[in-house]
């Protein structure tokens, strides 16, 4: 059993680049320019789309990732999806003379395809989840917004970000593109939730549709394999981009927006799986082809010009489906700004068998954000949080939908278990970070 991390050690929350919905320019007679948004624009015409005014990584000394606490380290990396086949007939070539009579060799085999762990090729994953995923496009506030969604039901809801359809909230349009087809068919907003950047959307008229399978984001481990598909960089709807990777982190807690607006989310999947503008409100597969996840977010620069490498961010579908039940009845969450101060994920066989916790249920402690209120009533690193005021928490899930209806300023009771003791500590709500 492995030893929990210096209590002591406290992180700042990271900070990301939500530059993963595409956004276009449109001009408007009426209109005045709308506020910075969280993504960087991009022309119509993707050949000439330019990408920058991107939001620095905290410049916060404590935030540095080789010095992250075990919670993030337990599990080694494993190198996955490794490509085979592609040797097979490569020394029984052909001989075919070309123009100007130049001698080429030649072999007729098929290139070979990436196969995930269980035997599951990439293509045949691709095949099954393309037609349960769509392109978004979204007119509203003088400009255009492009991201992803998933089907969730026959008859037309999509799961998609909050920040992809955010233009539409007062009066836009949103259309849906199903993957294989040019044809943009309008869609109506169902239900948003920015405190989770996720909402719900209806293709209008429609049935038949194929839904996306959700896996089980909490059965997760660091080096599990992940593919990613979306609208990458809007360049063409209905054709969407697809990258492979691992589950490089989890239960990171992310702080994304732009100068005008920003967002803490918790509990977040990290993934080397190349996510872009575009890719929001996409799903994250695991090797089976089930949806373990929603692609949110991707890591921008340091204030020193360093660039982040491969470090993107997905909803686990955990809490995706915890917010259905809310979102398909139409409602709509007010984010009030209420931080706790701690990141956190939520309890797993696998982690209470690494360190002996003596609880099954609840919201672990991943590090405490120095200077917030968590701090400074005494939360400390591995604390599990198993009730907040007189409800009972099972789930990382779970904090965020208690603490979203509060507000900075109030105070709560956090009920933690600490080794084998049982724990009160009053902690006063402080406010989100902003970007």
């Amino acid at each position: 059993m492995n030893d929990l991390p210096d209590d002591g050690a406290e992180q700042t929350p990271s900070e990301v680049v939500a530059t993963d919905s595409v956004e276009v320019n449109t001009p408007s007679v009426d209109a005045t320019p709308a506020d910075a948004s969280r993504e960087a624009p991009m022309s119509p015409t993707p050949a000439a789309a330019t990408i920058g005014d991107v939001v620095p990584l905290s410049s916060q000394p404590s935030v540095r990732p080789a010095k992250r606490s075990l919670w993030s380290t337990r599990v080694s990396l494993l190198l996955v999806a490794a490509l085979v086949g592609g040797l097979t007939g490569h020394y029984a070539s052909t001989s075919n003379t070309g123009p100007g009579g130049v001698t080429i060799d030649a072999v007729t085999n098929k290139p070979g395809a990436g196969y995930l762990p269980g035997g599951m090729s990439i293509p045949k994953l691709i095949n099954k989840a393309l037609p349960s995923i769509v392109s978004i496009d979204v007119k509203g506030q003088g400009q255009e917004d492009q991201g992803t969604g998933m089907v969730i039901t026959n008859n037309g809801l999509v799961i998609t970000n909050n920040h992809v359809i955010a233009a539409a909230v007062n009066g836009g349009t949103i259309t849906v593109t199903r993957t294989g087809s040019t044809k943009a068919l309008p869609a109506t907003l169902i239900g948003t939730n920015p405190i989770d950047d996720v909402a719900l959307i209806r293709i209008n008229n429609i049935t038949g549709l194929t839904p996306v399978t959700f896996g089980d984001s909490n059965a997760l481990v660091v080096g599990d394999a992940v593919v990613a598909i979306g609208n990458a960089l809007g360049l063409a709807a209905g054709t969407p981009t697809v990258t492979s990777g691992i589950v490089s982190a989890l239960g990171r807690t992310v702080t994304a927006g732009s100068s005008s607006s920003s967002e803490t989310l918790d509990n977040m999947i990290q993934t080397d799986a190349a996510i872009n503008p575009g890719n929001s409100g996409g799903p994250l597969l695991d090797s089976s082809g089930d949806v373990i996840g929603m692609n949110t977010a991707v890591a921008g620069s340091l204030p020193d010009g360093t660039s982040a490498q491969n470090i993107g961010f997905a909803i686990p579908d955990a809490t995706i489906e915890s917010l259905l039940k809310q979102l398909r009845a139409g409602e709509s969450v007010v984010n009030h700004g209420a931080f706790i101060g701690v990141e956190i994920t939520s309890m797993t066989p696998s982690l209470q068998q690494e360190y002996g916790f003596t609880v099954s249920a609840g919201a672990v402690v991943m590090s405490v954000i120095s200077g917030t209120g968590a701090a400074a009533a005494g939360v400390k690193q591995g604390d599990i949080i198993v009730g907040i005021n007189k409800t009972t928490v099972g789930s990382a899930q779970d904090v965020g939908s208690i603490v979203s209806a509060l507000r900075p300023g109030d105070v709560v009771a956090l009920h933690v278990v600490r080794g084998k003791r049982h724990l009160t500590i009053n902690v006063t709500l402080g406010t989100q970070p902003k970007s």
